[in-house]
Order: C-alpha cells, then sequence, then structure tokens
C-alpha cells in the first residue's frame, strides 16, 4: 500500500499548496476556493479547502491530524482543543517540485497569519501516531497537537476518532550509513508514496536512540535519493535494515471525532 500523491479532478487545485498568509489589502487573493470544497485523486482520495489561522509560527508536517468546524476553520487536534462531531483529516504535505531538494510531501514553516490549506480526509495518507498496537483499528486524541494514538484499547478521557486505521505499526527499509554523517544512501523499499515520511522515529545498526527523519532528498525524476537524519551515525554500515515509527500509513474514511472515551 502507498498514499495518494496526486490530486485531479478540481483545475488548478494542489493539496500541497498552502495559501498565505492573506493580508487584507496586501493584492494577494485568497481564498481562491470556496470553504469546504473537496477535490480527489488517486487512492481514493479526498481533500477539504479550509481556513487555519495560526497565532504563532507553526511547523505543518506530513501526518499532522487537524480537525475542522462547520464553517471549515481548521485547528490542529488535540484532546483538549477537540469537539465531538468535528470532521477531521491529515496535513498531506507542502508542495515542492520533485528536485535534489524537494519532493511531495515536505514540512513547512509558517509564521503567524490567515492560511487556507488542503487537508485530506479520504483515501491513503501519512498519519502522526505516538503508539500502534493491536488491530490498529483504535484511533484517538493525544495531549499534543496534531498527533494521534493507535492503542489497544480506548484510554480514558481521550476523543475517539471514528474512520481511520493503520496499515502496520512500522516500517523496514535498508540504507547505507556513515560514521560521522546524518546521511542514509542507497536506500531500498522506499518511494515517495510508500514511504518512510518526514518525522518518523528510525532505529538501526549505527543510528543513534532518538534519531528521526529530518528530510528527504530526490532525485529529478522524482525518486528518493536520500534521506536526512537528525543525528549522525555512529558507525559505518551497508544494507542495514532500518525500522521507522511515529509516521504511519492510514487508511482514512471520512474521520469524525465520535466521542470522549
Amino acid at each position: 500500500m502507498t498514499i495518494a500523491i496526486s490530486q485531479t479532478d478540481r483545475l488548478g487545485a494542489n493539496p500541497f499548496v498552502v495559501e498565505g498568509p492573506i493580508v487584507s489589502g496586501s493584492g494577494i487573493p485568497g481564498p481562491n476556493f470556496s470553504l469546504g470544497a473537496v477535490a480527489g485523486g488517486d487512492r481514493e482520495s479526498e481533500w477539504v479547502y479550509c481556513q487555519l489561522v495560526l497565532a504563532s509560527q507553526t511547523t505543518l508536517q506530513p501526518g499532522q491530524w487537524f480537525q475542522w468546524t462547520r464553517d471549515y476553520v481548521a485547528s490542529l487536534l488535540s484532546t483538549a482543543a477537540a469537539v465531538v462531531g468535528n470532521r477531521c483529516g491529515v496535513f498531506a504535505g507542502a508542495s515542492q517540485a520533485p528536485t535534489q531538494s524537494g519532493g511531495p510531501a515536505q514540512a513547512i514553516i509558517l509564521a503567524a497569519g490567515t492560511y487556507y490549506v488542503w487537508l485530506q480526509r479520504n483515501g491513503q495518507a501519512p498519519a502522526l501516531v505516538t503508539t500502534a498496537t493491536a488491530a490498529l483499528v483504535v484511533a484517538e486524541t493525544t495531549a499534543t497537537a496534531g498527533l494521534a494514538t493507535a492503542p489497544a484499547s480506548p484510554t480514558a478521557s481521550s476523543k475517539a476518532i471514528q474512520g481511520v486505521n493503520f496499515a502496520a505499526a512500522n516500517q523496514t527499509f535498508t540504507a547505507t550509513t556513515v560514521n560521522g554523517s546524518n546521511l542514509l544512501t542507497a536506500l531500498g523499499n522506499v518511494s515517495p508514496a510508500g514511504g518512510p515520511f518526514i518525522g518518523a522515529a528510525i532505529s538501526g545498526t549505527g543510528i543513534p536512540g532518538a534519531t528521526t527523519i529530518s528530510g528527504i532528498t530526490y532525485t529529478p525524476s522524482g525518486t528518493i535519493q536520500s534521506i536526512t537524519m537528525s543525528a549522525n551515525a555512529t558507525a559505518n554500515g551497508t544494507a542495514i535494515t532500518v525500522t521507522a515509527t511515529g509516521v504511519l500509513e492510514a487508511t482514512l474514511m471520512r474521520p469524525y471525532l465520535s466521542k470522549v472515551n
């Protein structure tokens, strides 16, 4: 299975474009679509066009969970802020051309202001998940904004996310490490649609504890060339097995916040 990476049936729409900041009188048009507009793409995907108001500088990462109101005003999803009945979904990533420095699903740093974003509500998508156990069909909010969990059973006082399940609790791929370098190269079993994804925690021989994927570099043809780690490798290794967790492939089925556990 792989995540959705294209959006095709709404002329000009792109799920990875973030519009803004929109400043009244600046001459920058926005919003460019009607709030609540829906666009579809591959792998049964659907995106909803929402307003996002940020009070401070915020990093949007592929897989972050959002909720939105009936007026299509979105906010990062957390247990404290979650409203039962609100629809929810994930941020699919920021638009960059598939070049040496970009790719189809990147993080983006936004200053405070008003933005308009496409949030994915259906199909296969990356999703930030702190814990994944058992049958991977229980999903719920956490205290951390943008982060969900998939425990073996519901957690008291969290809020249930109905309409989502996860392909697996982790992903494995192969890579070459160089002692003192933060790059993984000679990659096997990776793809832009299949992951691994930015923000995932990774482990393997020669990879320090608590290391995450901080960046992905693509070739001009769009294939993954290398992965940047948040820490340097501590050993040389060839074709080592790397395990990625924390950003999982999810199947979204128009999720919504169904109840307080």
